[in-house]
Order: structure tokens, then C-alpha cells, then sequence
């Protein structure tokens, strides 16, 4: 069974750097793609649906999605086994505080966060002015 496990979330101010993990087990398919969600402040009520999709990767990293709005400053990668997803968030502004969670599917999903198979748990990510 999948298991995700989110790390790294941080209070930090406006305009720093800040990097969330991953770990991911459970699994060595190579058609496990994992993702990157982010639930805003106010949304908890939507469930998975008021999460927004940030990035995603597949095992081997060569298919990469972004959240086009975010993209110029968010970053996902993966390590060497394919046992950690990171996501690197530089120059970070209040209006990316918020729940940051790890998804995974197995195949080609979308950025739909319903279709997700595995979630985790979450990291609080606060950005102050």
C-alpha cells in the first residue's frame, strides 16, 4: 500500500525559500506519479476539492506538470531513488500559506485532486508580510 508522508512545512516572511518533502513507499510501480496540493486557508470545508494542484512528477521525472501561476517560482523534483518528491518554493508571498499535501496515482492523472489515489497527511506552510 502507498503511503505518503509530507515534511518541511514552516512559518517563514514574504519573499524567503522554502522546501517540502515527500516520502514516498509502499510501491516501486513506475507509473506512480506523485503531486504536490495545496489547501488555502478557508477551504477545508471543500474537501479534496478545494485543493489546488501545484505539481506533479512521474517515477523517472522526464513528465513534469506545473500550476501554470506557479510555476516561475515553484519547482518539483525527485531523488535518485525515487523515494522523495520535493517541492521548492522560492519567494514565497501570504497568498501561498496553506496546507501543502502529497498525492500519488498510478498512471497519467490530471490536476484534478478527486482523481488522486493516495494522499497525505499534509504540511502547514505560513508565509507572514
Amino acid at each position: 500500500q502507498v503511503q505518503l508522508v509530507e515534511s518541511g512545512g514552516d512559518s517563514v516572511q514574504a519573499g524567503q525559500s522554502l522546501t517540502v518533502s515527500c516520502e514516498v513507499s509502499g510501491s516501486t510501480d513506475r507509473n506512480l506519479f506523485v503531486g504536490w496540493f495545496r489547501q488555502a486557508p478557508g477551504k477545508e470545508r471543500e474537501g479534496v476539492a478545494g485543493r489546488e494542484g501545484v505539481a506533479g512528477i512521474n517515477s523517472a521525472g522526464g513528465y513534469i506538470f506545473y500550476n501554470k501561476a506557479l510555476q516561475d517560482r515553484f519547482k518539483i523534483a525527485r531523488n535518485s531513488s525515487n523515494n522523495m518528491v520535493f517541492l521548492h518554493m522560492n519567494d514565497l508571498k501570504p497568498e501561498d500559506s496553506g496546507i501543502y499535501y502529497c498525492a500519488a496515482y498510478f498512471g497519467f492523472p490530471s490536476g484534478t485532486p478527486g482523481m488522486w489515489t493516495y494522499w497525505g497527511q499534509g504540511t502547514q506552510v505560513t508565509v507572514h508580510s
